[in-house]
């Protein structure tokens, strides 16, 4: 029954997204160029999506299906307005690999799914009390430093990727700059393409890709759907777990909406954003996947493209599905040498941090204010510091440790900061 009904889902999903796309694609960007983009967006995201599963002992083939689908209910519930790839989320390899061990891969699903439905309460309370609270707990100064602190945070992971080869990571890098600053037309719009295809290239010169995954994949390889077994502990052990990436999910939606030049807070509404995640949450779960977040990497390579239409989001979600269960191509992308993704990540995660500093200049934060500077100061001191609190088996750190720590110095410290602002808002 549940498979019948997983087939249903995916069906209904594919059909919904392929209309839309055919029917409102953009003059200015034909069908053909957003499937290119489309695609280029889950190599942007596949590393990260694949190597969560790798390190929690799951097949990664259920976390490309999960981040599809979940990225399609993502779309459905925000009215396809956002422009979001929903991945495997980092902050909960280290809960699950801990309940794991403690109640079993089964009991610990049922802790990952009640995550998704604290998600959605939480947006019900936003619906019930509005926005004005959220741009009070979360102002400019708090908002900034933490989507800097996003990007940054993972700029070890992209040097750690590429220092394994520095002549491949480099000139793959270089390639994407060239493309993104130089090239015309289509070519500009695919940097990341770009860099990964000549790195590649070069890799294959210097013979040093691993054709093994390739190999030994096979063609047709459907994923490894698990049920979860319902287990009180398992859910009170994972539930405090939430709360680290319910602040990063705003700091998320903020850095898109500054990306895309909208105010996605107001419209489709943070609530309709963290009932999306929520439920694609809890529907990962309920198949035996790991939980999904929105993917800064994807929104990096967005900032790079200017290309900001939901529509080639939904085109990577349909590319994540087919990839799941064509066991060659996922194969084909296994063989990429990590020192070329590193390469393109030294860019993208850059990319990130420099949408903080722009959030904070045009919300013109005023740092001749103490408090300003405090709290940014703090917040990127921690974020970056890698600066962590443990209770029992309850964890913060990060990013989730620097923005509850900001959000709480904003509201003790005198005074008020200004809320966030952006150029163009549409």
């Amino acid at each position: 029954m549940i498979a019948i009904t997983l087939i249903f889902l995916l069906l209904q999903g594919l059909t919904c997204n392929v209309i839309v796309i055919m029917k409102n694609s953009s003059p200015s960007l034909g069908l053909s160029k957003q499937v290119i983009i489309g695609i280029q967006f889950l190599f942007v995201a596949f590393g990260a999506t694949v190597l969560v599963p790798l390190l929690v002992g799951i097949n990664p083939s259920i976390a490309l299906f999960s981040a599809g689908v979940g990225t399609l209910i993502f779309h459905l519930i925000t009215k396809g307005k956002v422009p979001v790839f929903l991945g495997s989320s980092f902050a909960f390899i280290a809960p699950i690999t801990l309940a794991t061990e403690k109640f079993g891969w089964a009991g610990t699903l049922s802790g990952l799914v009640a995550v998704g439905i604290v998600y959605s309460l939480m947006s019900l309370l936003i619906k019930w009390r509005g926005v004005g609270f959220i741009k009070r707990i979360f102002p400019s100064v708090v908002v900034g430093p933490v989507i800097m602190v996003i990007g940054l945070s993972l700029a070890s992971v992209g040097v750690d990727m590429a220092k394994g080869n520095w002549i491949i990571s480099g000139v793959s890098l270089l390639s994407a700059i060239i493309a993104v600053v130089y090239f015309k037309g289509l070519l500009r719009l695919i940097p990341v393409f770009v860099g990964i295809i000549v790195g590649y290239v070069l890799s294959l010169i210097l013979g040093v890709v691993d054709f093994s995954p390739i190999r030994d994949a096979a063609w047709i390889a459907l994923p490894e759907f698990t049920m979860p077994e319902f287990n009180w502990q398992a859910i009170l052990f994972m539930i405090p777990v939430a709360i680290a990436p319910l602040i990063e999910h705003v700091g998320d939606i903020y850095a898109v909406g500054a990306v895309a030049e909208k105010d996605f807070i107001k419209e489709p509404g943070l609530n309709r954003t963290m009932l999306g995640d929520g439920v694609a949450t809890a529907f990962a779960g309920l198949i035996g996947s790991v939980p999904n977040t929105t993917y800064s990497e994807v929104t990096g390579a967005i900032e790079l493209t200017k290309v900001t239409d939901p529509k080639v989001l939904r085109i990577t979600a349909i590319t994540a599905i087919v990839f799941s269960v064509v066991g060659k191509v996922s194969g084909f992308l296994k063989s990429i040498p990590t020192e070329v993704l590193g390469g393109i990540m030294l860019l993208l995660f850059g990319m990130i941090a420099s949408v903080g500093i722009k959030t904070l200049t045009e919300s013109k934060a005023d740092f001749h204010k103490t408090r300003n500077m405090v709290i940014v100061s703090v917040i990127l001191t921690v974020g970056i510091g890698g600066a962590s609190i443990e209770l029992g088996s309850f964890s913060l750190a990060g990013i989730g440790l620097a923005s509850v720590i900001g959000v709480i110095l904003n509201l003790i410290l005198p005074g008020q900061s200004k809320p966030v602002e952006m150029e163009e808002v549409k």
